[in-house]
């Protein structure tokens, strides 16, 4: 399993205030960001894998989701994550 209770607690703990705020927008898009790459990678090894595919896209846009909610609620927050996790616009 790729995403542990452990790996969870590491990407909020850094990103997030602590390993307890789950629900910080800067939390949940690393954690958006962590999946994302990892299926990215799956996709690489089994192009067919549509249904793969289809999450891979839905993902992607609830992160986008929180990133233009994290853009107009606080521009440097924004700013500092995405520099942070090198997300393009």
């Amino acid at each position: 399993m790729y995403l542990t209770k452990e790996v969870k607690e590491t990407i909020f703990e850094k990103h997030g205030n602590s390993k307890t705020n789950t629900g910080s927008a800067e939390g949940q898009i690393a954690l958006f960001t962590h999946r994302i790459n990892h299926l990215t990678g799956h996709l690489k090894q089994n192009r067919k894998d549509f249904n793969t595919e289809r999450s891979l896209v839905k993902m992607v846009g609830k992160r986008r989701s929180l990133l233009d909610y994290l853009k107009k609620k606080d521009i440097t927050r924004y700013r500092a994550i995405i520099k942070e996790l090198g997300i393009r616009k």
